[in-house]
């Protein structure tokens, strides 16, 4: 799919002066108005207040490295001057009172927000009208459906996520775009609706590694594109994960075609027992935080929810605290684990979904995503394959916690090797 220029590239071009950021916004608008027709990503565009703030970034002084950068914002993180409802009709309509850390830090900096995507149901799994930009009658994935979207379908060249299971990086896998979650807590969740805060991370999309490493390094004041030119050779663990049994056809080929291609580079690794049972528990640990963070909602409006949120929320009121601690605990020694594991390796290569993005709205399983996301380490989809039905098909890398250039750095080498 033809795609407009990159956030790097226009940033650099606004910098030169060779563009303007309304000219580019613009282009985006022309896109928009070509594509989303089928594909749905947006629940709120106002491309005339978008041209509007464009036009006044062009008459001022540079702001910041970001500076004429649209972003699009997923409808789970407040904005001051759109609706942020939350992908729940408990919410339509609702006006914050003011900008979640990561939109503020975003315009502090001079980007711009190019609309709210479509989220789930409070970033569950309740769909909402967002289809696939490959092929319309299946799902983008969830719960970052519109952002997913609206990068794949070269809509905006960068879209803010979330992920507490798998929002992220399963989506990324199916529209075929990279999708990075950070380390836990590398950018401030202030103002994003809650759901784990022990689990929920910021993150986002892009066309390439380096697009989204400049969004997230502008945000979180890390270097992360320093050395992604011309990446190093990685060292990579190949694990299929205790997972692997839920494995489709689609990643069973990616990853069999990433086994002969990477063969020079690749470890053969098995992880030990501790890890067997971590994508389980992190939905105790999930349903147990949002049965705290959604018990407004379970009280006053419970007819209002989907069966999705009420039994989870009902879940999570039968997990006691010692449990949840127990699995916290357990955590924190399988990063120990990780550690050790991952001994002399930059990364691990793991599956990022079962396979290609499912026929129909279900946004799909998150099996390989949620024991990444509960031990808080770096992960990041890296497209280039695909599958039978010639869907995407994305690979995943996990660094240790904290070590995120040297993973986008390995997810960039792999992109080139993919990308040919």
């Amino acid at each position: 799919m033809k795609r407009s220029m990159g956030a790097v590239e226009a940033a650099k071009a606004i910098e030169g002066g060779s563009l303007t950021a309304e000219a580019y916004i613009r282009g985006l608008l022309d896109i928009v108005a070509e594509r989303d027709g089928p594909v749905q990503a947006f629940i709120h565009l106002d491309a005339e207040a978008t041209l509007a703030a464009a036009r006044t970034l062009d008459k001022g002084p540079r702001r910041g490295m970001l500076h004429g950068v649209p972003v699009g914002v997923k409808d789970i993180i407040d904005t001051h001057d759109m609706p942020t409802g939350y992908g729940s009709p408990i919410y339509d309509g609702h006006r914050p009172a003011a900008d979640a850390a990561c939109v503020a830090g975003l315009r502090r900096r001079g980007g711009l927000v190019f609309g709210k995507t479509v989220s789930t149901e409070f970033a569950y799994y309740t769909p909402g009208k967002t289809r696939n930009p490959h092929d319309p009658s299946r799902t983008p994935g969830g719960s970052s459906s519109g952002s997913a979207a609206a990068v794949g379908a070269g809509m905006v060249p960068l879209a803010f996520g979330t992920q507490t299971a798998g929002s992220i990086i399963r989506p990324a896998s199916f529209c075929g775009v990279v999708g990075y979650k950070p380390s836990f807590g590398t950018i401030n969740t202030a103002g994003v609706k809650p759901f784990g805060m022990s689990l929920d991370t910021i993150g986002g999309f892009a066309a390439s590694v380096a697009d989204i490493a400049f969004l997230v390094g502008a945000l979180s004041g890390h270097d992360f594109l320093s050395g992604l030119d011309k990446p190093d050779t990685p060292r990579i663990g190949l694990c299929r994960t205790p997972q692997w049994p839920d494995v489709e056809a689609g990643t069973e080929t990616a990853f069999a075609e990433a086994e002969t291609r990477l063969a020079r580079v690749l470890t053969p690794v098995t992880l030990p027992a501790i890890f067997d049972d971590l994508a389980v528990e992190q939905v105790s640990v999930m349903a147990y935080e949002a049965a705290a963070a959604y018990g407004s909602e379970n009280l006053y409006h419970v007819d209002r929810l989907s069966d999705h949120i009420r039994d989870l929320l009902a879940k999570g009121d039968t997990v006691d605290g010692v449990a949840y601690r127990a699995i916290l605990g357990k955590a924190a020694r399988a990063r120990m684990a990780l550690a050790e594991a991952m001994d002399g390796l930059d990364v691990l290569l793991v599956p990022a979904a079962p396979g290609e993005a499912p026929v129909g709205m279900a946004t799909g399983n998150s099996v390989f995503n949620r024991m990444w996301t509960l031990l808080g380490v770096p992960c990041v989809t890296v497209p280039g394959l695909t599958g039978p039905a010639g869907l995407p098909v994305g690979l995943q890398l996990i660094g240790r916690p904290g070590e995120d250039a040297r993973t986008l750095a390995a997810a960039a080498w792999l992109e080139a090797q993919l990308r040919g």
